[in-house]
């Protein structure tokens, strides 16, 4: 069973910054594509930013030029940098990973969340 544990989460004031880190746990045949998802209160999960295990990236209009995201594949780690913060950045932050399993099989995973509030 593959897990993740997210961390870095905070208070912070607009216009700071923060670095969130989700670290996979388990021993899967391979950890594919790993990213970022962000849950407003009131609004629907959307997508902050991914990165596929060769390195492409993508990131949501709203976030361009503020957050960085990068992996570690030998300490099968993602993080997202985030810069520049705006009171809109504010939300639980969910770490996402597809991994293909020894048996085969190709999973979503899902962390429990890190709640980032950014003041005005």
């Amino acid at each position: 069973q593959v897990q993740l544990v997210e961390s870095g989460g905070g208070l912070v004031q607009a216009g700071g910054s923060l670095r969130l880190s989700c670290a996979a746990s388990g021993s899967p045949f391979s950890i594919n594509n790993m990213g970022w998802y962000r849950q407003a209160p009131g609004k629907q999960r959307e997508l902050v930013a991914i990165i596929t295990s060769g390195g492409s990236t993508n990131y949501a209009d709203s976030v361009k030029g503020r957050f960085t995201i990068s992996r570690d594949n030998a300490k099968n780690t993602v993080y997202l940098q985030m810069n520049s913060l705006k009171p809109e950045d504010t939300g639980v932050f969910y770490c996402y990973t597809t991994v293909t399993t020894r048996a085969y099989v190709n999973l979503e995973v899902w962390g429990q969340g890190t709640l980032v509030t950014v003041s005005s």
